[in-house]
């Protein structure tokens, strides 16, 4: 069952919950406005469509405590659509997502996870890392000093709030502390309110207005289909950042159909798509979330800021969210993975920094993703296409996998071997993966028939594949008199 009733899930930490969805809530506000304005989508919209998703997700998805909402690396994939066809057109390719990813969910799409390596994973999350902060950074630009000093403030007060008492989250305080001074005309502070136009109604369900027509699915299908990878790999690659921070374990496969599933209500509420956000879910722990109420109560919380208490959250600074932020990033940043870059292998620290470097430069994860992941192959392939090869007296042992990328390896081994009466080859260590391997040998075979006297190989497998293998020797060897396989 999608839907979870465990009571463990939901009620196990009740206070912090609360509070840490709380601030997520509030946390959620300026990027979600900011990249609903680049995409040029209402904010009040996007708002609302952060709502829907956080409770969708919070309900039915795979990793208490995860927020999801209408995240920006989402946004930047839609804004072409938006331009070239408009928002119904936005809302359709939302939907399309949605069903694109419950039946990814259903193929079982979570297990290529697997062939993420873990430089690539710390690509992603310092990708992102530095993609927050640098998102901060621009949003400072020529701002006056009132508000270099509210985020330098914040920035120290997020760090000795929780040394002097831990009852109540810091950002919780310091939201509070900073949003009464921003009150003060003095000090000409940016809010909430200045991010854009917050007089945009609560949408409604309905279906989108564009013509049901197979153009329309072409139009559409690239967007979604980028929609639908890009918002899987960024919640994909946070579900394990937050087993770890949390010290448990989510579940892969559920959290791939709940985000589905949350971008078709999304969709029909009118909103764009939505994902996992890394730094919002990072302050949600961080302030003590850790069970589905928390991600449930920041959803809840969103809705009720913007119905209710639209007229509080538009004077909340900005300044203290972007010195809120800005610890996010320090604290989502892998720092292990920086000292360790002298001690770890050359190919995985260039892995890391090229998906890295990626990744930020063109704030597209799926591009950076999938370089990492085709870097890392080829390291992979080159690292074991690479035959041992071990003589002792008359005997040659070999080691090692032979395949299309090793097979040229074993055949130039024996060219370059002087002639001898007898040879005993010993292919214990070897295992044959492809019909490379298998014409490798059968070509070894035609260099030993001419340049030894007798020979014999020990140790092949009986693979299917090696089969073929030992048949064609023993016959040669019948014929010839020479030695047969052991």
């Amino acid at each position: 069952m999608l839907i979870s009733l465990k009571k463990e899930e939901w009620f196990g930490n009740i206070k912090n919950d609360v509070l840490g969805g709380l601030v997520t809530s509030i946390a959620l506000i300026p990027e979600v406005i900011g990249f609903a304005i680049i995409a040029g989508v209402n904010p009040i919209t996007a708002l609302f469509a952060s709502v829907t998703t956080a409770i969708v997700t919070s309900i039915t998805g795979g990793r208490p405590a995860m927020v999801s909402a209408a995240a920006g690396s989402m946004a930047l994939v839609m804004v072409t659509l938006i331009k070239t066809h408009g928002i119904e057109y936005m809302v359709a390719a939302t939907i399309l997502t949605g069903i694109l990813q419950l039946s990814l969910g259903y193929l079982g799409i979570h297990k290529l996870m697997k062939f993420i390596s873990k430089p690539v994973m710390l690509g992603f999350v310092n990708a992102l890392a530095i993609l927050i902060f640098l998102a901060q950074v621009q949003q400072l630009g020529s701002k006056n000093i009132f508000t270099y000093a509210m985020v330098g403030v914040t920035i120290v007060l997020m760090y000795i709030i929780p040394k002097l008492s831990k009852a109540i989250p810091p950002a919780l305080i310091v939201i509070i502390v900073m949003t009464l001074l921003s009150l003060f005309p003095q000090f000409g502070l940016q809010t909430v309110g200045d991010l854009g136009d917050m007089s945009g109604k609560l949408p409604f369900p309905s279906l989108p207005m564009v013509p049901f027509t197979f153009e329309t699915v072409v139009i559409i299908f690239p967007t979604a289909l980028a929609l639908s990878m890009v918002g899987l790999i960024e919640s994909l690659l946070t579900l394990p950042l937050i087993n770890d921070m949390t010290e448990s374990k989510g579940d892969n496969k559920r959290e791939v159909k709940a985000q589905g599933l949350a971008n078709v209500v999304t969709g029909f509420f009118g909103g764009p798509a939505g994902c996992a956000m890394i730094g919002q879910a990072v302050i949600n722990v961080k302030s003590g979330g850790r069970k589905r109420l928390s991600t449930l109560t920041a959803g809840l919380a969103l809705l009720f800021l913007i119905v209710a208490l639209k007229e509080v959250m538009i004077q909340i600074p900005t300044a203290a969210l972007i010195g809120i932020m800005i610890t996010v990033a320090f604290e989502t940043f892998d720092w292990e993975s920086a000292r360790n870059l002298k001690k770890a292998p050359l190919t995985e620290t260039l892995i890391m920094l090229i998906t890295i470097a990626i990744v930020v430069y063109t704030h597209n994860l799926a591009i950076g993703i999938l370089v990492g992941v085709l870097l890392s192959i080829f390291v992979f392939i080159a690292k074991i296409s690479k035959l041992k090869f071990n003589k002792a007296n008359e005997t040659i042992y070999i080691s090692g996998q032979l395949f299309f990328a090793s097979a040229n390896s074993l055949t130039e081994y024996f060219e370059k071997q002087d002639p001898q009466e007898k040879i005993i080859i010993d292919l214990s260590n070897v295992h044959i993966w492809d019909e490379s391997g298998i014409e490798a040998l059968t070509a070894t075979l035609d260099i030993l028939e001419k340049r030894f006297y007798s020979y014999k190989i020990v140790g092949l497998q009986t693979t299917q594949c090696e089969i073929k293998c030992k048949d064609r020797f023993n016959k040669f060897a019948l014929r010839n008199n020479f030695y047969s396989f052991s």
